[in-house]
């Protein structure tokens, strides 16, 4: 880890979490010699967050909005190396659906309609689930139109890639280019005279 890493400033944490930590050092001070493990520890804590009242979870939901504020005034403040995010190219095609998301397509409306009170969550395990159950000849016309996508992406692929190569890449090439053909002249010449 370098020196500007650690000064990176802490990331801020949820509610629950600021619940948890709490949790946590409470049972240390009422049972002292008792070990819990993770596993333990974590469903005991999820049980007891669950129970409790919303004007008690309002406390630890203020305090989340402080470390939050917090930790984007740091954030601010802070000179070192922060994330990037790549910038997707607007010209660059698009990568073409897997057949099981074409799968998806076509059944989430129906499973939605069926079931409106499903999540968008619910919707996708219940698709995985029809996915699974479905046999290799069932699938096929979604592998089809995904091998189709596939191809066809690749061919938009390789015109984006010989259209919009970088200006740098080009001059590289035809400096090389030339080079060879000096090369090929020169080598021409002498074989000429001989």
């Amino acid at each position: 880890m370098g020196k500007r890493d650690h000064l990176k400033p802490k990331a801020n944490v949820s509610s629950y979490i600021h619940f948890l930590l709490n949790y946590r050092n409470k049972f240390k001070e009422q049972q002292p010699n008792t070990y819990l493990g993770f596993k333990e520890f974590s469903r005991k804590c999820s049980e007891k967050w669950r129970s409790i009242s919303k004007h008690e979870k309002a406390k630890y939901e203020a305090l989340a909005k402080l470390d939050k504020a917090r930790y984007q005034e740091e954030m601010m403040n802070y000179l070192g190396r922060r994330k990037k995010r790549r910038k997707r190219d607007p010209h660059a095609p698009r990568r073409p659906p897997s057949s099981f998301l074409l799968f998806c397509q076509d059944h989430y409306a129906q499973l939605k309609s069926e079931n409106p009170s499903w999540s968008v969550v619910q919707v996708a395990k219940a698709s995985g689930k029809m996915w699974s159950a479905k046999t290799d000849v069932d699938k096929q016309p979604y592998e089809q139109r995904a091998a189709l996508l596939r191809a066809k992406y690749r061919e938009e692929l390789s015109v984006y890639r010989n259209q919009f190569k970088p200006r740098k890449t080009r001059l590289q090439e035809s400096a090389t280019n030339q080079c060879r053909g000096l090369e090929q002249a020169e080598s021409d010449t002498t074989d000429g005279s001989n």
